[in-house]
């Protein structure tokens, strides 16, 4: 989470700032000087190539502000904050563009009178030069201060979202749990099942040894005569319950 004091746009903006306060500075000394000095005429071509960075520099900062448009939200900024901004840029463009002309303008004027020249400037300008500086401060200052409320709200919606995935997160641990306790007792039970199944099967291993133990004391008492009439009478047995099985 970005404070005012590194969010890239107040950066770039106040670098601008900066660059506009010492380029009217120096414009404040070039209208002092003596029209076509030597100093004058270099002043005038620093002016210039300075106006023309800060131009390009507000430039790309406006085109910053156009992809912010594009989805503020994602930004964390709102449609008042971008109007601000290109407020602010649209003042800067103006600014320098208007103390260009006017310097453009006083190397034309070389006839004019010195008086008439200067009124031309200020005219240009639009803004009175000792309340410029200031009113670009007061706006960093305000335009700072908004930037630490839109914050304070990013911050407060990111809190409650990641709220809310916990309350979803914590829901689908408690689900499951409850999955994993049901397929436990299902274990349980299948555990149970099995265990029963198994003694009823040694039971029935039990059973089935003790008449296997018992037929072979009788077939052994009976002797030879006595198997073959016992074999007899199994298979008239097993011939009359074939018949009542498959023919009634």
């Amino acid at each position: 989470m970005s404070s005012s004091a590194q969010d890239p746009f107040y950066i770039v903006m106040e670098e601008i700032q900066d660059s506009i306060d010492k380029l009217l500075s120096s414009f404040h000394k070039w209208e002092r000087l003596a029209p076509d000095s030597g100093e004058q005429l270099n002043l005038t071509k620093e002016l210039l190539a300075g106006c023309e960075s800060i131009q390009w520099q507000v430039d790309e900062l406006d085109k910053t502000i156009s992809v912010a448009a594009r989805d503020p939200s994602w930004y964390g900024i709102n449609e008042p904050e971008l109007e601000k901004r290109r407020r602010w840029t649209s003042n800067a463009r103006s600014q320098v563009g208007n103390m260009k002309k006017a310097i453009v303008a006083g190397k034309e004027s070389n006839g004019l009178s010195s008086s008439n020249v200067n009124g031309m400037r200020r005219e240009l300008m639009r803004m009175p030069n000792s309340q410029q500086t200031d009113r670009s401060n007061q706006y960093v200052t305000q335009a700072n201060d908004d930037l630490i409320s839109s914050e304070s709200d990013r911050q407060l919606l990111l809190i409650k979202q990641q709220d809310e995935e916990l309350d979803e997160l914590s829901a689908s641990v408690e689900r499951i749990g409850g999955v994993g306790l049901t397929i436990h007792e299902e274990l349980l039970a299948h555990e149970k099942i099995i265990d029963d199944l198994g003694t009823e099967m040694e039971g029935t291993s039990n059973r089935l040894d003790f008449v296997q133990k018992k037929v072979g004391m009788v077939m052994k008492k009976a002797g030879a005569k006595g198997q073959f009439m016992m074999i007899l009478f199994l298979l008239v047995l097993f011939i009359i319950l074939f018949v009542l099985v498959f023919f009634t």
